[in-house]
Formats: C-alpha cells, sequence, structure tokens
C-alpha cells in the first residue's frame, strides 16, 4: 500500500491556516508522499470566510503552480451545537472537538483502506485517536507555552486554588522566565471551568504522542526547548520528542484575508510606507480581536500624538458596536486625523500585517502578542512593545521581553493603558537602538535555521525519519 500522512486541525481559521501551512512544507520536502486534511465543516462560533478563501486561495495555486502537489481535502460531516454551546466560544470549540471524534475515527479507517498512514498531525486533542496510527500533537502557539502546558498537571496538584484566587502570586514553570497567577492564559484562571478540565486533558494527553510540533527555532527559544527535551515539564512521564521546525511562512494567510477585505486598503498602506523614512514608522496592530473601548482608543490616539513618531495603526470598532466598520472621525475625532495626517495613518479593521512588518520603513510593531504576530515580527527583525489582551498572549509577552530580549512592555493599570504609557513606550521602541540590533540578529537567525544542518531543518528531517520508523 501507498504511504500518506493525515492532518487534523482544531476548528478556527487560524488552526486551519497553521495545517496547512505545515502540509506545504512537507510536501516542499517529500512531494511523493500523498497528504491528507480533514476539514470540519463551518462552526456556528467563528465565521469560516477566511478560512474557506484560503482553502480555495491553496486549491488554485496548486491547480496553477503545482498540479500535482499531493494536498487532498477530506470534509468531515456536519455538526450541529446546542445553543448554550454556540454563546460561549470556547466552550463551543471543546464541544465541538469532542463531537467530531467519531467523524474523525471514521475518515482515518476509510483512507487506512487505501493507504498506510505513516502519521496522524493534529492540534485537537480530547483522547487518543486510532492507536494503530502513530499521532503527533502540531501545537500551534510558541515552545514556551508549550512547556507550561505540559507542566500544568504537576502545578495543578500543587495548587488548590483558581489561578484568578492567586492574584499576582508568583509561578515557576521549566524553561520560562517567572510568571504572575494573573498571567496564566485566560481559559486557565478558573479551576472549576470547563475550559480548565478540557486543558488540563489537553496536557495529560501531549506526552502520550508521538511527538510534538511546534511553530519555533532553537535559537529564538533555547530556554523552553531544553526544558522540554530534557523532561524537566513532565515529570512522572517519559519526555515527548519536540520538533521545532519555524519559522513558517504565512504570506498565504495574508493573501486570504486580502481577499476577503478591500484591496484598496492594503495599496493605500504601502503607498504610504514607500513615501516614509527608513525605519521612522510605528505599527499598531492587536489581531482579529483586538478591539478597544472608545476611552481607550482616545488614550493611544492622545499617546502617538504626543510620542511625535510615524504611525501605521489598525483601528477596530469598540466592543459592542453595532458597526462593523468604525467611523475614524466620531471615534477618534476629525481634529485628531487632520493634525496627525502628516506623519500618520489610521486604517479601519484589517491591514496587510507581514507586507507593513517587511517594509523596511516599519521601525517598531506594537503587538498583541499572538503567537503568529510576534513570529513575523522577528522574521522580518521589527522591534516590538508587547501589549497582550487575550488567550496565552500574557505569557507570550513575558517571554518576549524577560527571555527573547525582543520588546518592551507596555504596563497598564487594570487593563487600561493611560496615553503618557503609550507615548513613552512608543518613543522608546522607536529610539531604542540595542532592541533594533537584536531583532536584526535574531532575524538572520531565523533565516538560518533553515539552512542546510541548521536547526530547523535538521528537527523537520529528524522528524519524517520518525514517522518511517
Amino acid at each position: 500500500m501507498k504511504e500518506s500522512i493525515v492532518l487534523y486541525p482544531a476548528p478556527g481559521s487560524h488552526q486551519i491556516i497553521s495545517m496547512v501551512e505545515l502540509a506545504k512544507l512537507i510536501s516542499q520536502h517529500h512531494p511523493n508522499l500523498p497528504i491528507t486534511i480533514l476539514l470540519t465543516t463551518s462552526t456556528p462560533f467563528e465565521t469560516s470566510t477566511t478560512s474557506s478563501s484560503y482553502i480555495n486561495l491553496i486549491s488554485s495555486d496548486q491547480n496553477q503552480t503545482n498540479p500535482n502537489l499531493p494536498i487532498s481535502f477530506f470534509t468531515l460531516p456536519s455538526l450541529h451545537l446546542r445553543q448554550s454551546h454556540i454563546e460561549n466560544p470556547v466552550e463551543s470549540a471543546i464541544e465541538f472537538m469532542r463531537l467530531n471524534i467519531p467523524n474523525v475515527l471514521q475518515a482515518l479507517e476509510t483512507i487506512s483502506q487505501s493507504s498506510k498512514v505513516l502519521a496522524f498531525i493534529t492540534s485537537s486533542v480530547h483522547h487518543p485517536y486510532d492507536p494503530q496510527i502513530p499521532t503527533y500533537f502540531y501545537f500551534t502557539s510558541c515552545a514556551s507555552v508549550l512547556a507550561l502546558f505540559l507542566y500544568l498537571p504537576t502545578i495543578h496538584n500543587q495548587t488548590p486554588k483558581s489561578f484568578r484566587d492567586l492574584n499576582d502570586a508568583v509561578l515557576h514553570f521549566p524553561g520560562l522566565p517567572p510568571l504572575r497567577a494573573s498571567q496564566m492564559p485566560l481559559p486557565l484562571l478558573d479551576l472549576s471551568g470547563p475550559a480548565y478540565e478540557y486543558f488540563l486533558n489537553f496536557a495529560a494527553c501531549l506526552p502520550k504522542s508521538q511527538g510534538i510540533i511546534t511553530n519555533t527555532f532553537q535559537a529564538l527559544e533555547p530556554s523552553a526547548i531544553k526544558a522540554i527535551s530534557a523532561g524537566s515539564c513532565v515529570p512522572n512521564h517519559q519526555a515527548p520528542p519536540i520538533f521545532h521546525i519555524g519559522p513558517l511562512n504565512f504570506d498565504a494567510k495574508n493573501r486570504a484575508s486580502s481577499a476577503c477585505e478591500d484591496r484598496s486598503t492594503s495599496t493605500k498602506c504601502l503607498m504610504w510606507l514607500d513615501e516614509q523614512p527608513s525605519q521612522s514608522v510605528v505599527f499598531l496592530c492587536f489581531g482579529s480581536r483586538g478591539a478597544f473601548s472608545v476611552a481607550q482608543l482616545s488614550e493611544i490616539a492622545m499617546g502617538l500624538e504626543r510620542s511625535k513618531q510615524r504611525f501605521l495603526w489598525v483601528v477596530r470598532s469598540p466592543p459592542g458596536s453595532s458597526s462593523v466598520e468604525p467611523d475614524l472621525e466620531i471615534l477618534l475625532t476629525k481634529e485628531f486625523l487632520e493634525r496627525t495626517k502628516n506623519r500618520g495613518l489610521v486604517v479601519k479593521s484589517w491591514a496587510p500585517q507581514a507586507a507593513i512588518l517587511r517594509h523596511g520603513c516599519v521601525g517598531g510593531f506594537v503587538t498583541h502578542c499572538g503567537w503568529n504576530s510576534v513570529l513575523e515580527a522577528v522574521t522580518y527583525g521589527v522591534p516590538m512593545a508587547a501589549w497582550p489582551l487575550y488567550a496565552e498572549q500574557a505569557v507570550n509577552g513575558v517571554v518576549l521581553v524577560e527571555e527573547m530580549k525582543l520588546g518592551i512592555p507596555v504596563e497598564s493599570k487594570e487593563g487600561f493603558v493611560s496615553a503618557e504609557e503609550v507615548e513613552k513606550k512608543v518613543s522608546l521602541l522607536m529610539d531604542g537602538k540595542s532592541l533594533r540590533e537584536r531583532s536584526q540578529a535574531m532575524k538572520a537567525m531565523a533565516l538560518a535555521a533553515w539552512d542546510n544542518g541548521g536547526s530547523s531543518f535538521t528537527s523537520f528531517s529528524e522528524m519524517v525519519t520518525s514517522w518511517k520508523q
């Protein structure tokens, strides 16, 4: 029988895009190895526009540039969630993955009838899948957060209280800088919540896999990778192999997003950047869920204006707004837009992040610390200011500042950042020579990771070898 690989992403456009990019990487190095990607139907708690556009884009690229690329898609049957779950995105995702287990098992059985499945790679861990097929987990955040999750069962047994109740108590995880309990990933803060129970089970399942794949590289996270490999994060289990194969390319994601948005925005941003001096622009972008209150937007605007730095700022409608498109003249005032028009550009809702970060006129990035955003900035050598908002981003921010030393922290009080703090940190970011030099050095290391014999090239080769065994 022919050999093949099966990939199954957790629900969500980010997960799908990450998994398809992994499939493309595998095909690039092993073009004769067929890959099947299991896709869920549209989930009720997230729009699928970006992921659908992305899949269509991949299929189009495949037909035009490489019709023999061995990537195919297998659509799983539709699922329907109870209304109570639809209202909570995290709980909905957990329930969706649980209900999909029989469909995944059936798909694996069907595929196994015509090929020998060397590996099943998934970012959806609920319980062991087919025991006859080696299962690998693709962890889409950084190795530092992976180390945290691997150690979670240990610290769970040591900590009877919810992390939320521990406030600023300092926690110690192997391979990470000290963390405050309040900086733990949001789904883990409440010990009694269903999300906590899922992630505790998730953490217990990870060491049972044949290996864990991460989108990072050795030079970026040496402490976390060493702690995981040495078994420090799983003191009661054998350490799972970790395959660090980053940085992966996410240009296709940006092109898919662009297809869903007004392409004139992309052109407008890049043309404006072309007119600015080298490394003179600070870019502010906070991800697809990075929406601020009217009061917070006002503070950011005041801080940017006072800093006297050039800026490109992506603004979304405030939470709870009935308007999809933000009204900039109302939110930021006509006066602000007029006063800053010669050195600032404010765009609505979306901008081509990767294209902006690699533009030579961008000298700093104020980011929500989503891992893909961090990795893009690292790849293009752009220093960062860490302003985490949700999920595991607070952990990413600590690691970015304290361990990687590629960013500076944006300090908040009860979740609110003052205009003075915005002004101070934007100025510090744009004037920081040593931070810029370190960012450029890490950019070179990111490129070297995929050279022949580089850390990611070697780790990828070891991963493929493990499939054959």
